[in-house]
C-alpha cells in the first residue's frame, strides 16, 4: 500500500464517523467541546495524493490547530507505530534552555478582551476573519495590536506590538531575554504540527494570517533578516516548505540564502516582475479579494523545488551564447598576447599550471600575460604570495615604459624619460580597473569566490582570469600536510572554473632530481607535491631556462623554452622559446 493510501486509511480508522467524499474525509470534530445546544465543528482531512498538503486536517470551528498525521496521532493518543510516517529514530527538537516560570499568558487574555469591532475590521480589510484572529490569540493594548510569540512549551514570554496604521512603528513586550532573534518565530508550534507534511514560511505576521484564512499551515518571521534563525535542524522533519516573501531584492536574497541551507525541500514562490516593491500577501489579498485563494494556488503550482543546479533552459542558452561568440574566431578562449602560446592552447581557458625551476621567470611570465590581458579589458585577479604588490606594479611599469627600475625612480629624469613614464602611467592607470592584486594570506575558497563575483560585477563581464603565484604558497588549514592542502585547492579551482567562468594561471614548483638538480625532462612527474595536477589541469606547462641560473644577467641573454607537458585538448610538445628583455621585465616570443 502506498503512503497516500495508508494516510487515507489511517484517518478513516481513527476518526469516528469519518466518510470519504472526493478528496476529503469529513466527520464531526472529535476535539470540539461545544456548549449545550451547539453542534461540534466538522473535521476535514485533505487527501488528494497529488497535493503537497495531502493528509492535513483542520476543524471548521478552529477548536484545535490543524496538522498532519503524526500530530493527529499525538493528540488522539494513538500508538506512534500505527501512524503513517512515524520514525522510531526521530530525535525531537529541544531548546537548550530552562524556561522561566513567569509568562504573558494571563496578560494576553486581557489584551484579547480589548479586541473590539474596529480592531477586527482592520484585519477584515485584507480578508482575515475574526475566527483566525482569535485562533492566533492576537490582542490589543489600547493603542497597539499585540502578536504573541508562543514557544515550544506552550507559553508566551514575548509579544510584538504593532501600530495598526503604521506597521513600521513596533516594539517588543515581555521578557527581554525573549526579544532575541532566535525566538522570533511567530506560530513556532506549527513546526511540530507539520511534521511529515508541508507548511509555509513568510515575513510579517499579517502575511501569515492571510494564509491561515485559506487554511494553510505556516510560520512567520518579523522580517527577511530574521530568516537566519531557521536552521536545517529545526525544520528537518518538514517534507515541503513554501517560502513566500515580500517583493524586494533583499527579501528574495534572504529567501535564497535560507533555501540554500535547507535544500531541495524548499519551493520559493515568485512574484511577477511588474509588481511594485514590497508587494506581499496582504497586498495580493486586498487586490484579489475573492480570487486570493486561486492566486495563491497558482503560485504554488508554478513553484519549483530549490535546486543548486542551473535550469536546463539556462544551460542551453549559455551554451548557445558561447558557441555564437566563438563563431568566426581562431581561438576558443582568451588571447594572452603571445601568438604561439595562444595557438598551442587554442586560447586561454580552464586551469593552466606552469612549473619551472626557481628564478626561471615563472612569476615574470605570468605578470606579463595577466597585465596584458587586463589591458585588453579582461578582468584579472592576481593572488600573489611571492613578490609583493609593489614589485608587480614596478615591473609592469618598466615593461610598459621600456625603462629600467632605476630610470623610473630617477629624481630628475630627462624629457624623454619623463614622457615615457607619463605615457606608461596613463596606460597603467587604465589597466588597474581590470587588474587586482591580492596578498591576503588568510585567503580561502569562499573569499576567492566573492572577490571573483565582485570584479565580474564591477567590470560588467561574465568571465575573469585568476593568477595564483604560487600553488605551494596558498594558505592551508593543515600546514603539516601540504600535499592534501594543494589537492583540496585544485578541487576548489575546478568548481570555480565551471561555476564562475574563470580561467586560471597557476605557478607551481618542480621536484628536484638526483643530486638536487632539476630534471630537464618536461613531463607531469616533474611537478612537486601534487598527484592531482594531472587530473585538474586543463594544460600543464613547464618553463625551462636555456641558461645557467648562476650566470649574471648582464653577461648573457636569457632564453627559456615553454613546453606543454599535458593537455586535455591540445597536443603536448614545445610551445615556443622566450627571451627575457632585461631590465624591462618582459618576455619576447622568439
Amino acid at each position: 500500500m502506498d503512503f497516500a493510501n495508508r494516510v487515507k486509511r489511517f484517518y478513516l480508522e481513527h476518526i469516528p464517523g469519518a466518510k470519504l467524499s472526493g478528496n476529503h474525509i469529513k466527520a464531526p470534530c472529535p476535539f470540539c467541546s461545544p456548549e449545550e445546544g451547539e453542534k461540534p465543528g466538522i473535521i476535514a482531512v485533505y487527501v488528494n495524493p497529488e497535493s503537497f498538503f495531502s493528509g492535513y486536517f483542520r476543524c471548521s470551528n478552529r477548536c484545535t490547530p490543524g496538522g498532519f498525521p503524526l500530530y493527529f496521532g499525538r493528540i488522539m493518543g494513538i500508538e506512534a507505530e500505527k501512524v503513517p510516517g512515524y520514525d522510531p529514530d526521530r530525535e525531537p527538537y529541544v531548546r537548550d534552555m530552562v524556561f522561566p516560570t513567569r509568562n504573558l499568558n494571563t496578560e494576553l487574555l486581557q489584551f484579547i478582551s480589548l479586541m473590539e469591532k474596529d480592531r477586527y475590521e482592520h484585519f477584515a480589510d485584507f480578508g482575515v476573519s475574526k475566527a483566525v484572529i482569535d485562533e492566533m490569540k492576537i490582542g490589543y493594548n489600547g493603542r497597539y495590536l499585540v502578536y504573541p510569540y508562543f514557544l515550544e512549551d506552550g507559553n508566551c514570554y514575548a509579544a510584538r506590538c504593532i501600530l495598526p496604521a503604521r506597521e513600521q512603528d513596533t516594539f517588543w513586550h515581555g521578557n527581554d531575554k525573549f526579544f532575541a532573534r532566535k525566538f522570533r518565530i511567530f506560530n513556532v508550534q506549527e513546526i511540530d504540527r507539520c511534521e511529515g507534511g508541508a507548511m509555509f514560511i513568510t515575513d510579517s505576521e499579517n502575511n501569515l494570517l492571510t494564509l491561515k484564512e485559506l487554511g494553510y499551515p505556516g510560520i512567520a518571521v518579523p522580517s527577511e533578516a530574521d530568516l537566519e534563525v531557521l536552521t536545517p535542524e529545526r525544520l528537518f522533519y518538514i517534507n515541503h516548505i513554501f517560502l513566500v516573501m515580500k517583493n524586494s531584492p533583499e527579501a528574495q536574497l534572504s529567501a535564497r540564502s535560507l533555501a540554500t541551507r535547507l535544500g531541495f525541500k524548499v519551493r520559493i514562490l515568485k512574484w511577477p516582475s511588474h509588481l511594485k516593491r514590497d508587494y506581499n500577501l496582504v497586498s495580493l489579498s486586498r487586490e484579489k479579494i475573492e480570487g486570493f485563494r486561486a492566486a495563491v494556488s497558482s503560485m504554488i503550482s508554478k513553484s519549483k523545488a530549490f535546486s543548486p543546479f542551473s535550469s536546463p533552459e539556462k544551460e542551453h542558452r549559455n551554451f548557445i551564447d558561447v558557441l555564437e561568440r566563438e563563431k568566426g574566431g581562431s581561438l576558443l578562449g582568451l588571447s594572452c598576447g603571445f601568438e604561439k602560446m595562444d595557438r598551442a592552447l587554442s586560447g586561454i581557458r580552464g586551469i593552466n599550471i606552469m612549473g619551472g625551476p626557481p628564478k626561471a621567470g615563472k612569476s615574470c611570465f605570468f605578470m606579463q600575460i595577466s597585465t596584458e590581458m587586463a589591458r585588453r579589458k579582461n578582468p584579472v585577479i592576481y593572488y600573489d604570495f611571492e613578490n609583493g604588490r609593489q614589485t608587480i606594479y614596478t615591473r609592469t611599469l618598466c615593461r610598459l615604459s621600456r625603462l629600467s627600475g632605476k630610470e623610473i625612480r630617477m629624481e630628475n629624469p630627462d624629457v624623454n624619460i619623463s614622457k615615457k613614464i607619463k605615457t606608461a602611467q596613463k596606460d597603467f592607470r587604465g589597466m588597474l580597473r581590470y587588474f587586482r592584486v591580492v596578498t591576503d594570506r588568510k585567503l580561502n575558497p569562499d573569499i576567492m569566490r566573492r572577490q571573483i563575483d565582485f570584479i565580474q560585477h564591477e567590470t560588467r563581464q561574465d568571465y575573469s582570469v585568476v593568477v595564483v603565484d604560487s600553488l605551494h604558497k596558498l594558505p592551508f588549514e593543515n600546514l603539516s600536510d601540504r600535499r592534501t592542502g594543494i589537492d583540496a585547492w585544485l578541487r576548489h579551482m575546478e568548481s570555480i572554473r565551471d561555476e564562475q567562468n574563470v580561467s586560471f594561471f597557476v605557478v607551481s614548483e618542480l621536484s628536484r632530481g638526483d643530486g638536487g638538480s632539476y630534471s630537464g625532462k618536461p613531463d607531469l612527474g616533474s611537478f612537486k607535491e601534487s598527484g592531482d595536477i594531472e587530473y585538474s589541469a586543463d594544460n600543464a606547462m613547464i618553463l625551462l631556462p636555456d641558461w645557467d641560473l648562476l650566470d649574471p644577467i648582464s653577461t648573457t641573454k636569457r632564453k627559456s623554452t615553454l613546453w606543454l607537458a599535458a593537455s586535455r585538448e591540445n597536443s603536448p610538445g614545445k610551445i615556443a622559446v622566450y627571451s627575457l628583455e632585461y631590465p624591462y621585465w618582459g618576455f619576447k616570443e622568439v
